[in-house]
């Protein structure tokens, strides 16, 4: 693990088509790196999210995460999700209005184009080498949308218990595989295996048959939102799993180390 003292941390503004995003970005003290995007899931840009790319800057990376939500408002919409009941209707009307915002069409890829487009312009990125891309739960979906919307400067993709990859609709981002040029790596949940166990077959076939490098894993055991420390808990029982989530992080590492460097 790299040395997370040694990273500066600073909230950052983006300006895009539909306004001002607040954002964080995190990088070494010195140099210049490989960029990457983090697409973070429901909750936002928060604390445990900005642990996240704290974490991963330490490893050699200048990363920026965005507020995805900020056409509605300003981040946070909670600093801590664990608070959060699925079950409760006030709490998912809460949610709705900002799902919204960002899964709108063309709205990920515009934001993703403004998005790589400030991480280009940092001294701390290194604009040789490719970017890379993350996203957790609602963010696997919108990583695929960058991917697509920037395939010359999208190096790398990973995917952690992403959400909505696989639909029967004509948008669904499984059908943008052809578009893009980024090895892919798919964490699928166990629990969303179940419940849609013919999904990871059907992403693995559009990458293939698009000849886009691609690993779907199923992760035994796991929960949906197992990478991320403060999801609510589900049906009593705890979501982060931290041997999942440390196994995760090791392809996370893995991926952008052969394809960003």
């Amino acid at each position: 693990m790299g040395d997370t003292n040694a990273t500066v941390e600073r909230d950052v503004t983006i300006e895009t088509l539909d306004g001002t995003c607040d954002a964080a970005l995190f990088y070494p003290k010195t140099g210049s790196y490989p960029g990457v995007l983090i697409w973070a899931d429901a909750f936002g840009l928060r604390p445990t999210m900005r642990g996240i790319a704290r974490r991963l800057a330490a490893q050699g990376y200048c990363v920026l995460l965005p507020n995805p939500f900020y056409r509605v408002s300003r981040a946070p919409l909670t600093d801590d999700a664990a608070g959060f009941d699925f079950q409760n209707p006030a709490d998912l009307a809460k949610l709705q209005p900002l799902l919204a915002s960002v899964t709108a069409p063309r709205n990920a890829e515009r934001d993703a184009v403004a998005y790589a487009a400030f991480l280009d312009a940092q001294p701390q990125v290194d604009t040789a080498r490719k970017i890379g891309a993350q996203g957790y739960c609602m963010g696997g979906a919108l990583m695929v949308r960058t991917a697509a919307a920037l395939p010359e400067r999208i190096g790398a993709g990973a995917s952690f218990h992403g959400g909505s990859l696989v639909t029967d609709k004509p948008e669904s981002p499984h059908l943008l595989a052809p578009r893009i040029k980024a090895r892919m790596y798919f964490g699928v949940a166990a629990s969303d295996d179940a419940r849609q166990p013919d999904a990871k077959d059907k992403l693995k076939s559009a990458f293939e048959a698009a000849h886009v490098p691609v690993e779907v894993e199923v992760y035994p055991d796991t929960l949906h939102g197992w990478c991320v420390p403060d999801m609510p808990p589900r049906d009593g029982a705890p979501v982060y799993n931290q041997p999942a989530a440390e196994r995760a992080w090791g392809k996370l590492l893995d991926l952008y180390k052969a394809c960003l460097r």
